[in-house]
């Protein structure tokens, strides 16, 4: 029994497996529950993630990458091994090749983090290749072609951003400033109005149900419930899109500001060609109401959400995988 090759999309948020010939068979979320007193992993994924902010003082729900890296190496490393285990990809003498995407400004010790963790979880060789490019071939992009292709990955840690050409980047971006930050947004907003603690998981509700970053775009209202901070006690309030669109405005606006600063430094000829095809929008991010309005308009050229954005970079690793040994820039 040979093994198959394997592409992660390792997130901030969740973690996808493509496997070679089958597709993507893994989407969790990448928590670890553990035992403070003894370091035992209890639980991985999903399972994890229904613990957060629920559990008893010595269990912690801990997601070991932070912006786009590897914030706690063990963890990450105990995560990749549950998860390469669970889709029974390993060969009876042999090991899967791991293709893993990384955010495109990383330094080379993050680099060398991300490869040790894929080595040790069961890897027979890693390579490395930057999300952008990646999220691009899984749109559907044709960016081996020598024309301009630019695409925004909006994921849980970072965004990047990207012009593509020749199957290379051309000038790119990558900024600590996607989903995560605008859940903290979100609780922040809440907090100084309504002087409330929300958790983690009612920001994300808030997030999907109600927000929007294009005024008039959508006018949703919805219940939550939180602590009060005065009283100590539980309390139910009401928020509607206006109020997290203002919230969320910061945020977005430096999002607007780096992909201005990416089609600043990119070649006149290649800036035609993004007039003529647009800007994809990839990432879980990219399903944020209003965001493709929004960019259309301050950026002046047209904005496409992908079909299916959340695994845009897990279908690329897919495509990738297809003709590894033909990928120059493939970093090994």
């Amino acid at each position: 029994m040979f093994s198959r090759d394997i592409g992660i999309d390792l997130g901030t948020a969740n973690v996808l497996i493509h496997v070679k010939g089958k597709g993507i068979v893994l989407n969790e979320p990448a928590v670890v529950a553990m035992d403070r007193n003894t370091g035992k992993v209890l639980e991985v994924g999903e399972a994890a993630r229904r613990m957060i902010g629920r559990t008893p003082g010595n269990i912690i729900a801990i997601r070991p990458l932070k912006d786009g890296v590897i914030a706690d190496f063990d963890v990450t490393e105990a995560m990749l091994r549950y998860f390469i285990e669970k889709i029974n990809v390993r060969g009876f003498l042999s090991k899967p090749r791991i293709l893993v995407c990384c955010p495109t400004n990383i330094t080379k010790v993050e680099q060398k983090a991300i490869k040790e963790a894929a080595e040790k979880s069961g890897g027979k060789k890693v390579y490395l290749e930057e999300e952008p490019k990646v999220a691009a071939i899984g749109a559907g992009m044709d960016i081996f072609q020598p024309s301009g292709n630019l695409v925004l990955d909006i994921g849980g840690g970072t965004t990047d951003i990207a012009v593509l050409s020749m199957g290379d980047i051309v000038t790119a971006s990558s900024i600590k400033m996607a989903g995560d930050t605008f859940d903290n947004e979100i609780i922040q907003h809440i907090k100084r109005k309504y002087k409330l603690l929300i958790g983690d998981r009612t920001a994300e509700d808030i997030k999907i149900n109600v927000a929007t970053v294009f005024p008039d775009n959508r006018y949703e209202e919805m219940d939550i419930r939180g602590r009060d901070l005065v009283t100590g006690l539980p309390r139910t309030i009401t928020v509607n899109s206006k109020e997290i669109n203002d919230a969320l405005e910061e945020s977005v606006s430096l999002i607007v500001q780096a992909a201005r600063t990416v089609l600043e430094r990119t070649p006149p000829e290649l800036s035609a060609d993004i007039i003529d095809r647009g800007a994809i929008l990839t990432g879980g991010g990219a399903l944020l109401n209003g965001l493709d309005q929004l960019l259309s308009e301050e950026l002046k050229v047209p904005v496409i959400i992908a079909e299916e954005p959340m695994f845009c970079v897990a279908k690329g690793t897919g495509l990738m995988l297809e003709q590894i040994e033909k990928l120059p820039n493939v970093k090994n």
